[in-house]
């Protein structure tokens, strides 16, 4: 296992979060979970994800690469078709850290699906990235919660996402590995308050938050977010986001910048990462490429996050 895990969070109730911002309290002194008096320098490790690299060659090739150019790690989708022994293999040359997986089954078999058979198969799906989490070294599976459309309501998505997730705990804390939820465009958990919440409602150090920079930018400000997730923030997803883009080219288009040229203020993140005392995991989640693509990713990533 990666002994850098992330601090275990402090809990607090969400209903102690609202009475002290309605008695007028400062939001960072007290929805900042962990936050401290003094903040302290921001110590990051890189990454990519594993699919980013359009490399040709072995998993070893690929991972030797990435070691090359200055990455500290890699995440890998799960389940996958990846021969898992030459993926430990090419971990153990390189000494390329493999900090965790990213349950690539959430889009296709959402946890909040209304048919219970889905369900179930969407429960397996991150069974099996917890386990393939264990065996590769790492510490957090990316989770997708829920996804709201027409045929499954607010209120459906977050009570049998939470049902889901509440299954799976006994066995990632068995596992040692926490699951880790993202801010996606999935019209779900909008606000960070209840982002704060929905994490503490499970009362367990096997759920936390994987916070995506330039995901929230679309509908709010990632410094809100940093300081209002605190120590629930377990790792980053970094790209970036232009809302100048958006606005005038279309709503995917925001996302056609590359990181350090949208609106996510660098600086502002990384002042409030500091502020809640932030050290940790920092995974690029743009479009990947060969050696030049992922060298010219590395440096923009040297830019900002300093």
């Amino acid at each position: 296992m990666d002994r850098d895990a992330p601090k275990p969070i402090d809990r607090r109730t969400f209903h102690a979060m609202t009475l002290a911002a309605a008695a007028g309290a400062a939001l960072p002194g007290l929805l900042a979970a962990g936050a401290e008096p003094n903040a302290r320098p921001v110590a990051l490790r890189h990454a990519v994800k594993y699919e980013m690299v359009a490399y040709d060659g072995s998993v070893l090739d690929k991972f030797r690469l990435l070691k090359r150019l200055g990455y500290d790690g890699v995440e890998i989708a799960s389940p996958n078709e990846l021969d898992q022994q030459e993926v430990i293999d090419a971990r153990d040359e390189t000494g390329l850290k493999i900090h965790g997986t990213v349950c690539s089954t959430h889009w296709r078999l959402p946890l909040s699906h209304p048919d219970g058979n889905v369900r179930r198969q969407a429960i397996a799906g991150v069974e099996r990235a917890l386990h393939d989490c264990v065996a590769y070294g790492g510490n957090t599976v990316l989770v997708v919660p829920a996804v709201v459309n027409a045929e499954v309501s607010y209120a459906d998505a977050y009570e049998r996402s939470q049902g889901a997730i509440r299954r799976l705990i006994p066995l990632a804390e068995q596992l040692g590995v926490r699951m880790a939820i993202e801010n996606v465009w999935n019209h779900f958990l909008l606000s960070p308050l209840e982002a704060a919440r929905y994490v503490d409602e499970f009362e367990s150090d096997a759920v936390g938050w994987y916070f995506d920079i330039g995901n929230i930018v679309n509908y709010g400000w990632p410094t809100h977010w940093i300081r209002t997730l605190g120590d629930r923030i377990l790792k980053l997803d970094i790209k970036d986001f232009s809302r100048k883009k958006r606005d005038e080219e279309g709503l995917w288009r925001g996302f056609a910048v590359e990181i350090g040229e949208g609106d996510s203020d660098w600086p502002g993140v990384m002042k409030a990462l500091a502020e809640i005392g932030y050290s940790g995991w920092a995974t690029a989640e743009v479009r990947g490429g060969g050696e030049d693509r992922l060298q010219e990713i590395k440096r923009r990533m040297d830019s900002v996050l300093r």
